[in-house]
This record gives C-alpha cells, structure tokens and sequence, in this order.
C-alpha cells in the first residue's frame, strides 16, 4: 500500500520514485529540480511515479544544492494601506502571481511603512532567503535598488528607473508604460474638443511615472512651461484627487478640462467637481489614467488612458524568471539524454548574482491607449 505523502506511514524518497519509474536516482532529481537533459519519455516516466507515490521535494536539501529558494520577493515601497486601497497595485499583483505560480515559484509580499522597514528589507533580501525581487512604486531617494545590488539580487523593477545611479552601466531591467504618450493622447484629446483651460492633477513627482505623464501634458499643450496654477499634486490617491481638484478650482475658476493621471484621483476630482456643481462634461471635461474597474464605473463613465497592469506584473515576472534562468530564453526544453550517474538530491547549481541572466534581456515598455467615454 503506497503510503500518503502527509499521512502516518513514511515518507516517500527520491530512490522510491526512481525504482518505480525504472530510472536513476540522479535523472529523477534532474526532473524534479527542473533540469534539462532527460528525454520526454523518461520525464514523463518520473512524473507519473512522482504522482503516484505523492513525493514532495525537500525544500531544504533541494535548496543547499541547486542554492535556489523557489522564492521571489516582492516590494511595494508604499504602505500597505496605499497598496489594498489602490487597484493599481491588486492587477500588478495578480500578473505576477499568475507567471510565478505557473514556474512554480513562490512570492513574498513586502511593504515599506515607515523608514526602518528599509533595514528589515535589506537584511531579509542580503541574507539569501529570495532567488531575486521585484519592485515597485519606487520614490527618487529610494535605498532599495542599491540594497539589491549591493546584495547581488537579481532584480525587475516597475517604472522607468528615476533613483541615482540608475543611469550606470549595467541599466536595470524594468517594465514600464509609455507614460508621456499617454498623457499626449489624453490632452490631444481635450484639445480636440475644444477645451482650452486644461488642468492637470499629477503623482508624485519624485516618482518617473508621475514626471511622464507631466511631460507628456506639456508636449501636448506645446509648452514647457504651463500655468503653475493648473497643475496640482494629488498624491496617487482618491483623496488627493479631491483635494487637488479643489484647489485648482479655486486657482483657475474657468478652467475647462482637467487631465488626471490616475483613475483613483480622478475619482476624487468627480466628487469635488459633483460637490462645487460642475457638470462633466459639459463644464469641466476629464480624462483619467490607468484603465481599472473604476473607471468604467465612474458617475459619468471615465474617459481615461489604458495601461495592462495585469500584463506589466506578468512581463516583470518572466524576466525575472528569463534572468534567475537563462534556459528560459534559449528555449531549452527537454532533450536526448541517457540518465547520468547517481548524485545529489539537485540540479547542478547556477549562477545566483545579476550575471546570470542572458544578455538580450532588456527593459520593456508598453503602449498606452486612449479609452473614450461620457467624461470628455
């Protein structure tokens, strides 16, 4: 009676499952660990006596020789609030966990609260718990690029690197959306209806996407240097939103048109301008960024420029998943190859440092799009 892998009889052992499959010990582990070199009949060979007998790996002796984790942290530089009150952040998070789950790679969430949790992080991802990181909503005096580098951690980054340093060569590898040409096409837009008085609430501006889509309002407008009194921080968030909202129409009572750069702070400046008894759009057009849920369900409909966040979250996993694994972009898949000799319960070990990913690894940047609805 085969014994249940959780239940009161023993274990079952990597000799067990190479018995029953008619294989050595050494070919089982290359299959189990992810290694190349066994030919698809024999793979399939082992995982149907690895299911059979309900063998589970050991983490640890796996992980003392392959020196991988099967762990990928994951850091949000924001609180945890920001992050479970923003659905930018759940749809980036869902495309990373569904690329990782798919490799079989477990994610690590980690938040910044306040300053010291900068010393947590660095000595958890310094201290060889992770295989590599993921980060992102990075401010411009941010640490944590150059605690990864420092620890040797592969590491993808969200948005266009903004942080010193980050212009030295080798250049991060990141994911980002063309943020200014977004942010074109949305005042292209309100141009195109006629609309002359444009505001605009932005991010952050320490953080590059925020500067972007600012950028990209000025390239549009055809000037470097617009009104001061049309342009409002809004912090990324709802309230924000309404709070720029509010002053803008303090500053500049005729103003027509407002391009927000987040759905969320658009959502606030609907409330403010719904508050003041501004019809949109028929007194004040706006347009939003992002594309979310939200949006559609805005009171009008948010006219507002689409990013795939779930698709960003998924392309920062596969190149961290490209880099941590070069045969993942050579297209390695299973090869002839007679079973070895025995050897250890792993793979052969491989790089663990940022030079182990292939060279044609590259940042990605992708489109944005205007999605027109009843607000402008």
């Amino acid at each position: 009676m085969v014994a249940e892998p959780n239940g009161p009889g023993p274990r079952p052992t990597l000799e067990a499952v190479a018995a029953l499959a008619g294989v050595s010990r050494a070919t089982v582990s290359r299959v189990v660990n992810g290694g190349t070199g066994v030919r698809a009949a024999v793979r399939e060979r082992v995982r149907e006596a690895v299911a059979a007998l309900g063998y589970v790996p050991n983490s640890a002796a796996r992980s003392l020789v392959t020196r991988r984790t099967g762990a990928v942290a994951v850091v949000i530089a924001e609180p945890e609030a920001r992050v479970f009150s923003d659905p930018f952040f759940g749809r980036q998070l869902r495309g990373i966990s569904r690329e990782l789950a798919a490799a079989d790679t477990q994610l690590l969430l980690m938040f910044v609260e306040r300053r010291a949790d900068y010393d947590r992080i660095g000595r958890y991802l310094s201290a060889g718990h992770v295989d590599g990181a993921l980060m992102f909503s990075l401010h411009r005096d941010d640490p944590l690029p150059a605690m990864a580098e420092r620890a040797g951690l592969p590491t993808v980054y969200g948005g266009r690197p903004g942080w010193a340093g980050a212009d030295r060569a080798p250049r991060p590898l990141y994911v980002d959306n063309d943020n200014r040409d977004g942010a074109r096409q949305a005042v292209r837009h309100l141009l195109g209806r006629g609309r002359r008085r444009i505001a605009v609430i932005t991010g952050p501006l320490d953080q590059t996407s925020a500067v972007d889509r600012l950028d990209g309002y000025r390239d549009a407008l055809g000037t470097p240097e617009p009104d001061p009194r049309l342009i409002a921080d809004g912090g990324f968030t709802a309230q924000g939103g309404e709070r720029a909202m509010a002053r803008l129409l303090d500053a500049v009572p005729d103003l027509d048109a407002v391009f927000v750069c987040s759905d969320l702070m658009a959502s606030g400046a609907l409330r403010t301008l719904r508050a003041r008894g501004r019809r949109v759009p028929d007194d004040v057009a706006v347009v939003g960024y992002d594309d979310l849920e939200p949006a559609a369900w805005a009171d009008p409909p948010l006219t507002t420029v689409r990013q795939d966040v779930e698709e960003m979250g998924r392309l920062m996993a596969r190149l961290l998943l490209r880099l941590l694994d070069p045969r993942r972009s050579a297209g390695a898949d299973d090869t002839d190859g007679a079973d070895g000799p025995d050897g250890a319960d792993g793979a052969p070990g491989g790089g663990h440092g940022p030079g182990a990913g292939p060279a044609e690894l590259a940042p990605v940047i992708t489109q944005a799009r205007l999605v027109v609805r009843e607000s402008a």
